[in-house]
């Protein structure tokens, strides 16, 4: 399917801050250069990186409202921390508000900051090029440099070294845990030995 990129562009421009929009541009087109080198399909990847954060600039009491009016489900850990809903939210978004049907598209949006068990190519792609897109600062992410490689020469690698980074800096600020991060985790733990 040819998606109208410029169009969704544009949108991204409107309802993020220029930081996030500098970020996003980032990730859709780390998105790209992943799916190039694993063999995914390009165009869903730049479409996912585009959209992944299209609810990220709202409060967590909007997240809050917006899932609840649209039936989105909200688990304990994201009624306490609201802002993991918006790549939920997001997801809902994709497919509602900017006309992105392709589920596999949509699945990578939702699971762009948490990871799951298992995830297809697209959804590997997206939550690394989330996290090693170019304006990311290796002062503030540990090992940035080896993550950003292994994207592209051990992808599976890659994600357990993003999900140990994200739990490490979780419990050092004391932030609850996403469920569904630790069994992302201990998967990829097992996978990559």
């Amino acid at each position: 399917m040819q998606y109208d990129l410029f169009g969704l562009q544009q949108a991204m421009a409107k309802v993020q801050t220029e930081k996030r929009f500098y970020h996003t541009l980032g990730v859709q087109t780390t998105s790209f250069a992943m799916a190039l080198k694993h063999g995914a399909d390009e165009e869903k990847a730049l479409i996912a990186g585009l959209l992944h954060d299209s609810a990220k600039c709202l409060s967590g009491a909007v997240l809050l409202s917006e899932c609840g009016k649209y039936g989105l489900p909200i688990s304990d850990t994201e009624e306490n921390s609201p802002y993991l809903l918006h790549g939920k939210l997001g997801a809902y978004y994709a497919e509602n508000k900017y006309g992105i049907t392709d589920k596999e598209i949509q699945s990578a949006i939702s699971y762009h900051t948490t990871g799951k068990p298992d995830m297809s190519l697209l959804e590997k792609i997206v939550f690394t090029a989330d996290y090693i897109e170019p304006s990311r600062s290796s002062e503030r992410i540990p090992n940035l440099h080896e993550i950003r490689t292994l994207a592209f020469d051990n992808l599976d690698f890659a994600v357990y070294q993003i999900l140990g980074n994200t739990l490490n800096y979780l419990k050092k600020i004391h932030m609850e845990i996403d469920s569904t991060t630790v069994e992302a985790y201990e998967y990829y733990k097992n996978i990559i030995r």
